[in-house]
């Protein structure tokens, strides 16, 4: 049998040969590939001369490549495209990944090898890229454990292979309470509220499952869901938010709140066998804020304004329903619409006509692209992607040379995990002579055959935000595979995309793209203006729960080795009370069990990362403004100075490159109403 995997693709730019790749090729690939970096591991350990750049360095990024290339297959079908066999082999592959991952971090030969280049890195002839590199692997094995004593590594690889086993079943108990979760609806009545679209991707979801005649609301990673703002039967507001707060704490097979405890407990004593107080400490120690410390100034100084915020947007709320009932979760959407109609005249709901998936991409995504940095896009149907609904697109500087594929995955299903992110399949780097193929996966409904898909206001933001992790992944041009891509600190990865949803109500591309699906009538100017009179209404919910999600996350990573927790609900509402986030209104955004982030993702002790970046992303909007707006000077001066440098120098020293200074916080309590 021919492994696909076991050589580079022959098609364009790399992209993996799908049409190929069987079930049976997976776990070989995973197993050849791991013997063969270990192979190439000892090569550079056995070599007896001095180190160099050149025998420790540079074969130790070149190697690996075989299980590189099955891990960014397999891990991006696991994530949008999962089914018996790939939850099975993820879950048997995850603690020999792990072990494998310590088989090189914590490589005693291997370290004393950059230890000794680190230690000379001065007087080395070497340029700036590979002094941060000899950096860059001496930070993280020293913080990975190489300078631990024998029995301590032992000790640590164990807590490694329970950590990956935890974590990858919690992402299953997941996706498979989320499904058994969605929400069952008898009549088109009690969806009242939705547009016609609406109910029909909840009618063909039913459909799917065998439900003919029912309509199948399905779930959403946040606490919240869209319908909420547009449902007017109350009970079945409730139903749904009921079904979202319960994933993962229902006492059934697919229950996590035991695995938060045991995944926290073990990160703990992690960080303690690591010479760290907490998981926090030892998380953020290798990111920009340094020290959990910062992390909690910041969150601190946004809260108790954001609180104060959120309750007098709960007041006006209930002024508006009156005695009728208290205003609970489930209806604050639905009456902030009210009210935010009312006083501004903004109706978001009414937007949806105009934003037609299909134009959001072409006309807006891609067009601010080619507006901003010349690049253009040109779709590949002759390139088979890993699922019927992903579409392949080729990408092009302006003067016509390849840059990279797009991989665009717009729709649900049930074997796709929540919410949206951006994969690699193939980063660049001149090492390797690799070329670029990147993934963005969505969440959206799909309708029935026929029907158009139209992006809710929340939708079309996502795209554009999900589209600025991709541009970061396509422009980035680096010599050393560490460095490919968004492969930057966690707390500043978030920030070109943030960055790019500023193009979303961009004059200029609005008009472009935001034209009604059926009269081809352009979304009325007035209404943009009235949203953007509106812009800072909503913010003291918004900003309440995410930081009520922050902050969890950061005082789930603050206990030490030595805590005693057993009871989750109770850890969670006494964390949010001790910051004043505890507002049964407002719930935070991921409560625990279903927090996949913080439990499954890369995420942990750094959900802060969002708001962390978006002082640099509004500060940089800000520069945007001043500077002309949506120029191609302005676009080639953020694709050279902070997108195109990939992880290949301190972001911060990128940033400051490109600001010309330090980031302003003043742009992002403006935007926030925080001041």
């Amino acid at each position: 049998m021919t492994n696909p995997f076991l050589e580079p693709s022959s098609l364009p730019y790399g992209l993996p040969p799908f049409a190929e790749i069987r079930d049976e090729h997976y776990e070989p690939a995973f197993e050849r590939g791991m013997e063969e970096q270990l192979e190439e591991l000892e090569q550079i350990t056995g070599n007896q001369d001095e180190p160099t750049f050149e025998n420790t360095l540079v074969p130790l990024e070149r190697s690996g490549q075989t299980l590189a290339r099955v891990a960014h297959v397999f891990f991006n079908e696991s994530s949008s495209d999962s089914d018996d066999f790939t939850n099975d082999l993820e879950e048997r592959m995850a603690p020999k990944l792990a072990a494998h991952e310590d088989a090189i971090k914590l490589n005693a030969d291997l370290y004393a090898r950059v230890r000794t280049l680190h230690e000379a890195a001065d007087s080395l002839d070497l340029g700036a890229e590979q002094q941060y590199l000899i950096e860059r692997w001496h930070t993280e094995m020293t913080l990975a454990g190489a300078s631990l004593s024998d029995a301590d590594k032992e000790v640590l690889r164990e807590y490694n292979a329970s950590l990956s086993t935890l974590t990858t079943r919690f992402e299953k108990n997941l996706l498979a309470d989320t499904n058994d979760l969605a929400v069952v609806f008898d009549d088109a009545s009690e969806l009242d509220g939705l547009t016609l679209g609406e109910l029909s991707a909840a009618e063909q979801a039913a459909k799917e499952r065998g439900l003919e005649g029912k309509y199948l609301v399905t779930l959403v990673l946040p606490t919240g869901h869209p319908f909420l703002a547009s449902l007017t039967n109350r009970e079945s507001r409730r139903r749904i938010m009921e079904a979202s707060r319960q994933r993962g704490r229902r006492g059934n097979e697919h229950d996590n709140r035991q695995l938060v405890l045991e995944i926290t407990r073990l990160r703990a004593k992690r960080a303690r066998l690591l010479g760290f107080e907490s998981h926090a400490a030892f998380v953020t120690a290798d990111e920009t804020a340094r020290t959990p410390e910062a992390v909690a100034d910041m969150l601190g100084r946004l809260a108790p304004p954001a609180a104060r915020n959120a309750l007098v947007e709960q007041e006006g709320l209930q002024r508006l329903i009156g005695d009728g009932f208290e205003l609970e979760a489930h209806d604050w959407a639905f009456y902030r619409e009210k009210v935010r109609a009312a006083t501004y005249d903004v109706d978001t709901a009414a937007m949806r006509p105009y934003f037609e998936a299909e134009r959001v991409l072409q006309d807006g995504v891609f067009h601010a692209a080619t507006k901003l940095y010349g690049i253009t896009f040109t779709e590949r149907d002759d390139l088979v992607a890993y699922h019927p609904d992903a579409r392949v697109f080729e990408v092009r500087n302006e003067d016509g040379s390849p840059l990279g594929l797009y991989v665009y995955d717009l729709y649900t299903r049930d074997s796709k995990r929540g919410g949206a992110w951006m994969n690699p399949l193939i980063s660049q780097n001149e090492l390797l002579g690799h070329p670029t193929v990147v993934v963005n996966n969505l969440n959206v409904p799909k309708p029935a055959p026929g029907e158009p898909t139209l992006l809710t206001y929340d939708e079309v933001n996502t795209l554009f935000h999900e589209f600025g992790h991709a541009l970061h992944g396509l422009f980035a041009q680096v010599v050393y595979p560490k460095f490919s891509g968004t492969n930057v600190f966690r707390d500043f990865v978030e920030f070109p995309s943030q960055v790019n949803e500023m193009w979303m109500l961009w004059p200029e591309i609005l008009e472009n793209y935001a034209v009604h699906h059926e009269t081809g009538e352009p979304l009325p100017k007035d209404m943009v203006e009235r949203l953007d009179a509106a812009k800072q209404y909503g913010e003291g919910f918004a900003t309440s729960e995410y930081l009520a999600a922050a902050l969890l996350d950061q005082a789930w990573h603050a206990i030490d080795a030595d805590a005693e927790v057993h009871d989750v609900e109770a850890f969670e509402d006494g964390a949010l009370r001790s910051v004043g986030l505890d507002n049964p209104a407002v719930p935070t955004r991921y409560s625990s069990t279903y927090f996949a982030h913080i439990f499954s993702g890369g995420y942990s002790a750094g959900y802060y990362s969002y708001i962390w970046s978006e002082v640099l992303d509004a500060d940089t909007v800000e520069w945007f403004k001043d500077n002309g707006g949506l120029t191609r000077e302005n676009g080639d001066r953020f694709r050279e100075r902070l997108l195109g440098v990939g992880g290949k120098k301190n972001p911060l020293e990128a940033y400051r490159d490109f600001r010309g200074r330090e980031a302003d916080i003043q742009p992002l309590l403006d935007r926030r109403g925080l001041n």
